[in-house]
């Protein structure tokens, strides 16, 4: 008896030492986000302005670079992983504006995040080459929304995707708003080369910068 419950055991140790080393911690990447817009309520003029739009994320420990980058121009959203501090750089043709915010004022950028809950379904499929499953998420507001996510792949620090942050792993393809068009990110590519420190160094001049309280009311979804 004594026997089969240390295989027992011993079996399980393995399992789990197998799942665990399934999942992959995101300390050093590089993330490709597609962008499609999905909604008709977008006007022509406005959809071709973000037609091919991507995002791309780049990791390096807690730290985290975002950018925005379309045929508008590109912003930038870099989280300071050792004190929480953000700043959001905009360069729209030769106008170049900087925000500077606390953890607390990012916090509050994205109140309308807290809270959201996920509901868990089987539904799979492969995107980049990773197993993902489908999870629908609602708001405090009562919003919905569809994200697949890997359980293969966890970012060291979540908090550059607020909104998908308390998924059990990557969010890999997920619904979100920018302004009032409702788009959906596709991860195209993964690459887990070393990212530059330089990717997380502000500029020193060349910005206008804007104080986060007079953004309050403005922010972009």
């Amino acid at each position: 008896m004594k026997k089969i419950l240390h295989i027992s055991l011993l079996t399980l140790g393995l399992f789990t030492a197998a799942s665990l080393t399934a999942q992959r911690k995101l300390t050093e990447a590089t993330i490709s986000y597609d962008i499609v817009i999905n909604t008709s309520n977008a006007t022509p003029g406005a959809a071709d302005l973000l037609d091919g739009a991507t995002s791309v994320i780049y990791l390096k420990g807690n730290s985290s670079r975002s950018e925005m980058i379309s045929s508008l121009g590109t912003q930038a959203t870099i989280i300071d992983g050792k004190t929480g501090d953000v700043t959001v750089l905009k360069e729209y043709g030769d106008q170049k504006y900087m925000i500077k915010m606390t953890a607390d004022n990012w916090k509050e950028s994205n109140k309308k995040y807290d809270g959201v809950t996920f509901a868990y379904t089987n539904e799979e499929k492969v995107i980049a080459g990773y197993t993902c499953y489908k999870a629908i998420g609602t708001l405090k507001d009562g919003t919905t929304f569809t994200v697949f996510y890997t359980k293969e792949l966890v970012a060291a620090n979540m908090d550059f995707q607020y909104l998908n942050k308390n998924l059990p792993g990557l969010a890999m393809q997920y619904e979100a708003s920018i302004g009032s068009m409702k788009v959906t990110y596709t991860v195209s590519n993964i690459n887990f080369k070393p990212v530059s420190q330089l990717k997380f160094d502000l500029p020193k001049s060349g910005y206008r910068i804007i104080p986060y309280e007079e953004t309050m009311g403005k922010q972009e979804n």
